[in-house]
């Protein structure tokens, strides 16, 4: 995929649009979902999604094209997300009900056929309490929590895209963990 990936970067840095329109077709979903992790807003997510593609198309020319494409877009897309946060400490939550509905919320879109009302409506309490709970840990933390447990991404990677030594994410992790725990732990 990156050898796939490194000649579609070629064609753009020789002005080929649509190459780079292939490259956000790959990547799209998976950069959304690492900003609304970190977010917990659909709309900003998408507004973060769309200015990292941007960075990375007007900033293509200084990727270093034997590093993964991905560990670098994902890297401006967390920074994006981190400068959002402390520009703006959000005043909504996802439990926050939906306009134009009565007592819905995100999680409430969720279906699943096999659970029975009741467990789905733990389930979402318990989903909904640790998504607020991450949004309240310390960004450094929060950051290294979302790459690692929701996007499941390894330790190398995290330490790229956060720019730090891998003893440091190890670090964060583990004490982005213990802050998690001591919140939760009336759950």
């Amino acid at each position: 995929m990156d050898a796939l990936v490194n000649k579609r970067i070629k064609r753009v840095m020789k002005g080929d649009q649509d190459a780079f329109a292939e490259i956000v077709e790959l990547y799209q979903h998976q950069l959304f979902q690492i900003c609304y992790r970190m977010l917990g807003n659909r709309h900003e997510a998408e507004d973060i999604a769309q200015e990292a593609f941007t960075r990375a198309y007007v900033n293509i020319h200084t990727f270093d094209q034997n590093r993964k494409f991905s560990t670098w877009l994902y890297r401006i897309a967390t920074n994006l997300c981190i400068d959002r946060i402390r520009k703006k400490k959000p005043d909504y939550h996802l439990d926050a009900e939906v306009k134009g509905t009565e007592g819905l919320n995100m999680y409430s879109k969720i279906a699943n056929d096999e659970e029975l009302p009741e467990e789905e409506l733990m389930r979402m309490e318990v989903q909904e309490r640790v998504q607020y709970e991450i949004s309240r840990l310390p960004d450094k933390y929060r950051a290294a929590i979302v790459l690692k447990y929701i996007e499941e991404l390894p330790l190398a990677e995290i330490s790229e895209i956060l720019d730090l030594p891998l003893g440091t994410v190890k670090t964060r992790i583990h004490r982005g963990r213990e802050a998690l725990r001591k919140q939760l732990s009336n759950l």
